[in-house]
């Protein structure tokens, strides 16, 4: 079972609606059935190796809207989101699938992945191995795991079957006791989400204060609530290696141009 405990949060009422809906699913289309999907799925793409990159890795999120938000962006059209954001300079994309908060899908995982050739996070609540063989029949690179909702036994055994799967998951932590179990579980590329799920309020500083603590060796991406090029510069002064941005995006009227902006106004991968 997850560690988390049900205390009435927006979070807590995603989570239902989650595992309700993958335990429909799952009688649907059994795990058996996925893996003949794997094996029929696009070769993995190297989302390590796109957050390591030299200069400032963005990984941009398509995301049709947020719960603290709602609709974020109408018509929402992953194709021609994906390929304005490869042209922009973004190093990989997250697509958001999950469907009554986020109206998300993994149609358009599929759609944006096929049109570019960035690596692609798929976004969404996993706390079921299901989940992450789902992931990648519908050609997901990689997908996050939420330390919040994840037991530790989860944690390791979900991390351990990406892998398997040839998928690094990116490990989003809010505390430093989350970050200290995810790197006890053996997380190499760790997110440090500035938005606290359980109220939606974000804080910057959540980034600044967990920093020091990722190792070396670890990817460390700091996610939620990047808006300007000098937030993004004092981020990466302060040692992340990438930045996953979403809503800054979503809303303009421009996202491909919100991005290059974000940059400096310079692409930043020919």
């Amino acid at each position: 079972m997850s560690a988390h405990a049900n205390t009435g949060t927006v979070l807590d009422r995603i989570l239902e609606s989650r595992r309700g809906e993958v335990e429909h699913r799952k009688k649907i289309l059994p795990e058996t059935a996925l893996k003949y999907g794997v094996k029929a799925a696009s070769p993995v793409r190297d989302f390590v190796g796109a957050l390591s990159r030299p200069g400032i890795n963005v990984v941009a999120e398509l995301k049709p809207a947020s719960p603290s938000r709602g609709v974020l962006r109408e018509p929402f059209e992953p194709t021609a989101l994906a390929q304005s954001f490869e042209t922009a300079g973004a190093a990989a994309l997250s697509v958001l699938t999950e469907t009554e908060f986020f109206r998300g899908s993994l149609k358009n995982l599929r759609d944006a992945r096929k049109s570019v050739q960035l690596p692609v996070l798929r976004k969404d609540f996993i706390f079921d191995s299901w989940q992450v063989w789902e992931s990648r029949a519908n050609d997901a690179d990689s997908f996050l795991l939420i330390v919040a909702v994840l037991s530790e036994a989860q944690l390791k055994e979900l991390l351990a079957l990406g892998r398997e799967l040839g998928m690094e998951p990116l490990v989003e932590v809010h505390t430093r006791e989350e970050l200290d179990r995810a790197l006890a579980a053996g997380a190499r590329i760790v997110g440090v989400n500035n938005r606290n799920l359980k109220t939606l309020e974000v804080h910057s500083e959540t980034s600044f204060e967990l920093i020091d603590h990722i190792p070396e060796e670890c990817i460390a991406v700091s996610e939620s609530g990047i808006d300007t090029p000098g937030e993004l510069a004092r981020l990466r002064a302060a040692g992340f290696d990438a930045f996953l941005i979403g809503t800054r995006l979503m809303v303009s009227s421009d996202p491909a141009a919100a991005l290059a902006e974000l940059f400096g106004a310079t692409p930043q991968r020919e």
